[in-house]
């Protein structure tokens, strides 16, 4: 029987090297934090009684957003960070590497592995939201029927409109969405730095730090280049600072989400197209790093 001829890239290798991370992540007890979170969560949900309905779902869904935000971020950097020291120390790199598996398909692979669990969590996570979400807006609907005698028409039809701009709507989804991009765009940049960092306490404390810097690009442009230098030199320095540190201004509609904004086509465009970009340049960087990194 002939053998299978080897292939440079192979998608089932990275879906392999995939499945093994998320079972590494899953047994280090990362199903624990996002458990707690999702019993804040419906907690949160129904803690707000004494607000009027515009407020108590407001609250509700900045509370939700603000747990998918901390799930996600704690878990790109944290899980990413782990991932290449603990293979060495369990000698689990050498194993993997002394078969014919491309360095680059190992880390796509790692890299893969982090995104389906956060991608995962952020889906239990949606759900929970979103049931929360709709039970609550239910409960003020009938709250505000009950108590029709009390209300004139008008005031009526306008906590109605509330409830329902407030609601479960597609929207939501959006938001979710934008945070599972920049999700993907620190777990990238993790995986980057940790390819050069000498601890794993190096890898997230700097990206830690770009994040940090990398949602406050905006106002730092304003502050510093704003109306103090030409045009050219202006967006030479911001296109300077962008790639540096990612521009995660780019993911930040949840605060609009929230208000009960429309999530716009080309916003979603903008948000595609940005974590798309730093993605794939990050993971470009971190092969050639890993490359040469002597292991």
């Amino acid at each position: 029987m002939a053998s299978k001829s080897h292939t440079n890239f192979s998608p089932a290798r990275i879906w392999t090297l995939a499945a093994a991370t998320v079972t590494q992540l899953i047994r280090m007890k990362i199903l624990a934090f996002l458990v707690v979170l999702c019993i804040a969560l419906v907690a949160w949900g129904f803690a707000f009684s004494v607000l009027n309905p515009e407020q108590q779902l407001k609250q509700l869904k900045a509370g939700a957003f603000a747990a998918l935000q901390v799930f996600s971020i704690v878990i790109a950097i944290v899980a990413t960070a782990l991932l290449l020291p603990r293979d060495l120390e369990d000698r689990t790199l050498y194993t993997i590497l002394s078969k014919p598996v491309p360095r680059y398909e190992y880390l796509l692979g790692k890299l893969l592995g982090v995104l389906l669990l956060i991608g995962a969590g952020l889906v239990v996570m949606d759900v929970a939201f979103s049931g929360v979400l709709y039970l609550r807006e239910r409960m003020l609907l009938a709250q505000i029927i009950q108590s029709l005698n009390a209300s004139s028409t008008e005031d009526l039809a306008q906590i109605e409109g509330y409830v329902a701009k407030q609601g479960l709507t597609w929207n939501l989804h959006l938001g979710v969405m934008a945070i599972f991009l920049k999700a993907a765009v620190v777990s990238s940049l993790a995986l980057m730095i940790s390819c050069f960092a000498s601890s794993t306490l190096f890898t997230v404390m700097i990206t830690f730090s770009a994040v940090v810097i990398g949602h406050g690009q905006a106002m730092m442009r304003d502050f510093f280049l704003n109306g103090k230098m030409t045009a050219v030199m202006e967006q030479g320095l911001s296109a300077l600072l962008a790639i540096l540190t990612p521009d995660l201004g780019v993911f930040d509609v949840v605060e609009n989400v929230i208000q009960g904004e429309v999530v716009t086509w080309g916003a979603t465009q903008v948000m595609l197209g940005t974590a798309a970009m730093y993605v794939v340049g990050y993971c470009v960087v971190s092969h050639l790093l890993f490359v040469e990194k002597e292991l």
